[in-house]
């Protein structure tokens, strides 16, 4: 495969319906990969978890970052990676202490579990940043 086959970017800016189009745009990808439909159940887990961290960092660039630029989604030798780009300046961070009882403020607690890892990445000089995660691809 070619390295332009295993990345998709979607332009996302002040549309009403964001989360949902970056779901999507995500789903088409996995099938695409062949994520989706699933085999089993584990590799179906696996794409819901996808599709949450999606919603998850869209959600928070929505919330907390002016919104949402662009969603890119690469497939990797071993994981996934996900990169919201935004125009904010803040700090995404699991809040502490969790409390799971509590509405709102779970976000980036989600991405934190479900993920190998995340962080976030700035060009110095620039606004805004990229919020990036990495999920284990199913075997």
């Amino acid at each position: 495969m070619d390295q332009a086959s295993d990345v998709r970017t979607i332009a996302l800016g002040e549309t009403s319906g964001t989360v949902p189009l970056a779901r999507d745009f995500t789903r088409t990808a996995l099938r695409e990969w062949g994520w989706l439909p699933a085999a089993t159940a584990d590799r179906r887990a696996a794409a819901e978890d996808v599709l949450l961290v999606v919603s998850e960092l869209v959600t928070n660039a929505c919330l907390h970052a002016e919104g949402p630029e662009s969603l890119r989604v690469l497939r990797l030798a071993k994981v996934l990676r996900l990169e919201v780009t935004d125009r904010g300046a803040g700090q995404p961070a699991p809040r502490t202490p969790h409390r799971s009882g509590r509405p709102g403020g779970h976000g980036m607690f989600i991405v934190q579990r479900l993920c190998l890892d995340w962080g976030i990445e700035r060009t110095p000089g620039a606004p805004g940043k990229t919020v990036w995660a990495e999920l284990a691809s199913p075997v």
